[in-house]
């Protein structure tokens, strides 16, 4: 039993970088209805602007992933006026299209950048890998590292600040009605156009957070981009569209992804995913928080 629940704390710690990246998918979504597939890519130019300004500038740990998250909102905020806007009114597959196109973009700049390159990267973090006991030794062996409960208590802080900032803001319930009616915002007085580059800049600074916490565990690369294509089934399980239903989601899916690599055969850990996605769609196909009707939650 004790087994299960460690392995059920390694799941939410992964389960939780993926709901912040699903987060972003998320965001976005609800107020243009784009899939960014490049993500995940945004993610890790988040991690190595991070790597940047903490390995190699030498800057403190804090400050230098809080530089790295409000450089990736301006990446994001630009990505949106710069390579989206242009293609607003064609067709959806080719919105999508360019999106992936933008995701090997970056990875490929980020492969020929001096001092990033192909080459995986660490950084040194204030957080100790050393385990913290859960539960008297008498009673067995559970334990938690400090980078597991820092990715935990990072996404629940996020997850927070993203709440009060869509509940009790002026900005975040503007962000809301032109996500809702784009047209009846416009003619309210709200710049539609700016909001949108704000939202593609919250969700690229989220990703960017997911992109740090994520760096200690699987160190930083250029192709630590592709957790995307996890965080994406998470983001569709939760129901597309759903904020709440995004970090379900990527829990769900880390939890399942970890017990899927101990218990089952070796392959299974990387389809198990999948496997749960594609049967929620066939039970429920809105998803575990989407509402039947088709609308947006």
């Amino acid at each position: 039993m004790l087994e299960f629940l460690q392995l059920v704390i390694g799941g939410v710690s992964i389960g939780c970088i993926y709901a912040l990246v699903a987060l972003g998918f998320v965001l976005i979504y609800k107020a243009t209805e784009v899939v960014n597939f490049a993500q995940g890519e945004l993610m890790m130019l988040g991690a190595f602007l991070a790597y940047t300004f903490i390995s190699i500038l030498g800057w403190n740990y804090w400050l230098g992933a809080a530089a790295a998250i409000a450089g990736m909102f301006v990446i994001g905020n630009l990505t949106d006026r710069v390579v989206l806007r242009p293609v607003l009114g064609q067709p959806q597959f080719a919105i999508v299209m360019v999106t992936i196109g933008f995701g090997y973009m970056a990875r490929s700049a980020a492969g020929m950048m001096p001092g990033w390159g192909t080459e995986t990267y660490a950084i040194d973090t204030p957080f100790s890998s050393e385990g913290m006991a859960l539960i008297p030794e008498s009673m067995g062996t559970l334990v938690i590292s400090q980078t597991d409960l820092s990715v935990i208590v990072a996404t629940i802080l996020f997850c927070a600040i993203l709440y009060a900032f869509f509940t009790y803001t002026k900005l975040g319930l503007a962000m809301q009605a032109a996500s809702q009616n784009q047209l009846a915002s416009y003619y309210m007085g709200i710049p539609v156009k700016s909001v949108f580059s704000m939202i593609w800049g919250i969700s690229a600074a989220v990703a960017a957070a997911a992109g740090i916490l994520l760096a200690p565990t699987t160190l930083i690369d250029s192709n630590m981009g592709f957790i995307g294509l996890k965080a994406f089934p998470a983001a569709v399980l939760g129901g597309f569209g759903s904020i709440p239903g995004a970090v379900v989601g990527g829990i769900i899916i880390g939890i399942i992804e970890t017990l899927a690599g101990f218990y089952l055969p070796p392959g299974f850990k990387n389809v198990a995913a999948y496997i749960i996605l594609l049967v929620v769609l066939v039970v429920r196909p809105q998803g575990l928080f989407g509402e039947k009707t088709g609308k947006r939650v």
